[in-house]
């Protein structure tokens, strides 16, 4: 990412920049674009969003351009929007509005950008959130297909940041084409698995979707970035992302992406997407036989989610600040029908893909879960100052946080992240 890329403009797309000099700038987006339809299978790919927000946005306008804008401008006989008179720009532009979007809940493991209020994409479409069986904690693909059927989405989502199961996506396929929809998956969170052969067959969302959506970072092990792939019928209208939604692509983040994407294609690689399913599991099963509740009761993929306030009796809050202080990082996060909400939360997501990078295997992730149930079985919600229990303010036990902080020292100091450098 050092590099002189960095320095250099180049709006526009490979051969159509809006700036001159970019004969360099355009080699290294076709090599990372060649990467990415490589490794995927992709019919197209866009490497230039600068995040997994960047590239859903990049999605949501391409499709909307594709569905609405294009035949809006031909009812006109319009080349472009800047040929509409002012009146016809205006009914163009309240029909943008009026379009449908339906994702998976915040709380049932979706994201921000797929239809939740506060964020931009609530505010784009008039928006209907699909959960998961209160029972299970798994997606009741009738139920989605009963919902599709009466909400009549423009586009259906699937994808998630919190689900810790995988998704068929041919059914997904299915829903979609049954109520009239484009397929949009967001895979930021599963594309490791996905390019790394853990997801084949119905849980490989790009043969299904029309339009797939990713970081780079994440269990890709890349540089923090997006890239939107896509079927051949939408690439005139993803190119479109500058001057849509982005300006000047980041060329320095491209060439960390291709150099990124190359290594995703070598058998290291798929070795590493393996162990780091199999590293899941193992740690939610060090978990689930120290009594620790995990919504969905387990892991197929690289995410574990544990309910702390049924386990322990805290918020996710509480439980991902004493854990800092014991030296575990964690993030706190809804659970389905979360009472503590999304600021405070009931649960605490773990993932593997940095620790299985660093070369833990199942002994570790136990040894991890362990640390974990020891610091948290020893914390407890503080008095709030108007009585009751705070959902911020916790206590551990004096010597548990220097103890565990100690161990999980010693223990990630047998996997350097250079060996042989002091750092």
């Amino acid at each position: 990412m050092g590099s002189w890329l960095s320095d250099k403009y180049a709006e526009g797309t490979v051969g159509h920049r809006f700036y001159a000099g970019c004969r360099n700038v355009d080699t290294v987006e076709s090599v990372a674009a060649e990467h990415a339809r490589e490794l995927f299978g992709a019919e197209y790919a866009y490497v230039q969003p600068h995040s997994g927000i960047d590239a859903n946005l990049v999605a949501y306008w391409a499709i909307l351009a594709h569905h609405v804008e294009a035949p809006g401008l031909a009812e006109k006989g319009a080349k472009n929007v800047n040929d509409l008179t002012e009146a016809d720009w205006e009914v163009l532009r309240k029909r943008f509005g009026e379009q449908r979007l339906m994702g998976m809940s915040l709380d049932a493991g979706g994201h921000l950008t797929h239809g939740f209020r506060p964020n931009i994409s609530g505010k784009m479409f008039h928006q209907h959130s699909y959960g998961t069986d209160p029972q299970t904690g798994l997606i009741d693909y009738d139920a989605l297909l009963a919902q599709a059927r009466e909400f009549k989405p423009l586009i259906l989502v699937g994808g998630y940041s919190a689900y810790p199961r995988r998704v068929n996506f041919a059914k997904m396929r299915e829903i979609a084409d049954e109520v009239g929809a484009v397929l949009m998956v967001d895979m930021a969170h599963f594309a490791g698995l996905v390019a790394g052969k853990v997801f084949t067959g119905e849980e490989n969302p790009v043969p299904y979707a029309d339009v797939v959506t990713t970081t780079t970072h994440k269990s890709l092990r890349g540089p923090r970035g997006g890239m939107v792939l896509a079927k051949a019928a939408y690439a005139p209208d993803v190119d479109r992302g500058c001057p849509m939604v982005l300006g000047g692509p980041l060329s320095h983040m491209m060439a960390a992406k291709a150099v990124a994407l190359a290594e995703a294609r070598t058998p290291a690689f798929q070795t590493y997407a393996r162990n780091v399913a199999d590293n899941a599991k193992s740690l939610a099963e060090g978990l689930l036989k120290r009594g620790v509740k995990l919504v969905t009761g387990g892991t197929d993929n690289h995410i574990v989610l544990a309910d702390i306030a049924a386990s322990f009796g805290l918020t996710g809050r509480q439980a991902e600040s004493a854990l800092v202080d014991s030296g575990i990082v964690t993030n706190r996060n809804s659970v389905p029908a979360d009472p503590n909400g999304a600021w405070y939360t009931s649960g605490i997501r773990l993932g593997t893909p940095a620790l299985t990078t660093r070369g833990f295997g199942a002994d570790e992730f136990d040894r991890t879960a362990e640390l974990i149930v020891e610091v948290l079985s020893n914390t407890t919600a503080a008095a709030a100052p108007k009585g009751g229990a705070s959902k911020a303010k916790y206590v551990i036990v004096d010597g548990i946080a220097d103890r565990v902080r100690a161990e999980a020292g010693e223990l990630l100091g047998k996997f350097p992240l250079y060996p042989g450098l002091e750092l």
